[in-house]
């Protein structure tokens, strides 16, 4: 008999411009707690994004092709909204510094306030990849060789990221 957890499904949501090995040690590891996961591909009003949401998507649908109860899909507009239309009552968060706690604590509050239904979850990602950021990829990817690279992101992100600031070198 299954635990049951299985039969729970969980929504992660994110920007995930582009999606990082922080990420999918997140996506890894609740894919063994949660029956089904949806990564939830947004958008953010406040970011200029390197990667169009349909990129991101195919980005984190490549990176998690190994997880057969993981599927990606972009939405718009509230998080909680989006798992409520999932089907789903657990939002989970990636969390990597004290920081992101700060920021995350007060984002659950007002979820909580939009559908008191819907509980957050957190898992920290691990300690190897808490300090990726977006912006650091930006600096570093002109910089690294693609061995160095992949210490920081899927390999298919590796290629993404040569072309897309190939693109914007140029």
């Amino acid at each position: 008999m299954p635990p049951p957890s299985a039969a729970l499904s969980a929504v992660y949501t994110g920007s995930f411009d582009p999606i990082t090995l922080g990420h999918l040690d997140v996506i890894e590891r609740a894919s063994r707690i949660f029956g089904s996961l949806i990564v939830g591909v947004g958008i953010n009003p406040d970011k200029q994004p390197l990667f169009a949401v349909e990129e991101r998507v195919a980005l984190v649908r490549a990176a998690t092709a190994h997880l057969p109860n993981v599927r990606a899909a972009p939405f718009a507009g509230l998080s909680v909204v989006f798992v409520r239309e999932q089907g789903a009552a657990v939002m989970l968060r990636g969390v990597r510094s004290l920081t992101d706690i700060e920021a995350e604590f007060t984002m659950t509050l007002a979820n909580r306030k939009l559908d008191p239904d819907i509980e957050t979850v957190f898992l920290m990602s691990a300690a190897e990849y808490s300090h990726i950021s977006s912006s650091l990829l930006k600096q570093i990817t002109p910089l690294a060789d693609d061995r160095a690279l992949a210490r920081f992101v899927p390999l298919p992100v590796v290629r993404a990221l040569r072309t897309k600031l190939a693109g914007a070198i140029e």
